[in-house]
């Protein structure tokens, strides 16, 4: 799946991020068209160039939001625009490898290479692995929420790289409390993160995304 400008963000939403705790962040983090005051509990630093905030909560990585000084509002909007179209391409697959695997729930399963489609909620209560080389794809549709346990943890395996799964979620994702998960998520609504929970990969919402001492590499 192409990100285009999208895939140079850790975190980019539509309606904003909330942070609470002590959330650590490792990438560019963006919102658009709503403001900067929608990036909440990240103390902004606003740059001198007006153009992007910092945080101590964000590592190797800036903070812009629409009402910063040109270009950024430019360049979200273009980013945004991608992070739609990616999600519409992904939606937009046929011809599943596997369709409404386990009816939902995945727990403990080693998933393939592949495209694999549900027309229902997905729930991960202990773990996941993707097994698979360095060159290998998921895309997994999703047409409801993708709901990850306590304590979760998705695991790779055989070289398989979290850039190269595709989570397209139509619902709502929730990364529940300790949890860990790997991917690439393109989100039609909201992203949670509970207290603890963690991603390696990027957190694409077409609504919000809210963290509670989470962390995103």
């Amino acid at each position: 799946i192409q990100l285009w400008t999208a895939g140079k963000f850790a975190i980019l939403t539509k309606a904003g991020v909330t942070t609470t705790g002590s959330t650590q962040v490792t990438g560019d983090i963006g919102t658009s068209p709503i403001a900067a005051a929608s990036l909440t509990g990240f103390d902004l630093i606003l740059d001198s160039s007006t153009e992007f905030s910092t945080s101590t909560y964000v590592t190797d990585g800036e903070l812009y939001a629409a009402d910063y000084t040109l270009p950024t509002p430019t360049m979200l909007t273009v980013a945004i625009r991608h992070m739609e179209k990616a999600y519409t391409n992904a939606a937009g697959l046929s011809n599943p490898d596997y369709t409404e695997l386990g009816a939902g729930l995945i727990n403990g399963l080693i998933l393939e290479p592949g495209l694999y489609k549900w027309g229902t909620v997905v729930y991960i209560a202990n773990s996941l692995t993707f097994d698979g080389p360095a060159d290998a794809v998921w895309i997994l549709q999703v047409a409801e929420d993708v709901i990850i346990g306590t304590g979760a943890t998705i695991t790779l395996s055989g070289g398989a790289k979290a850039e190269n799964i595709y989570w397209q979620v139509a619902g709502q994702t929730t990364f529940g409390t300790d949890s860990h998960v790997e991917g690439v998520f393109l989100c039609k609504t909201a992203i949670v993160f509970e207290t603890g929970s963690s991603l390696n990969g990027a957190a694409l919402a077409q609504t919000a995304v809210t963290l509670d001492a989470a962390t995103i590499v």
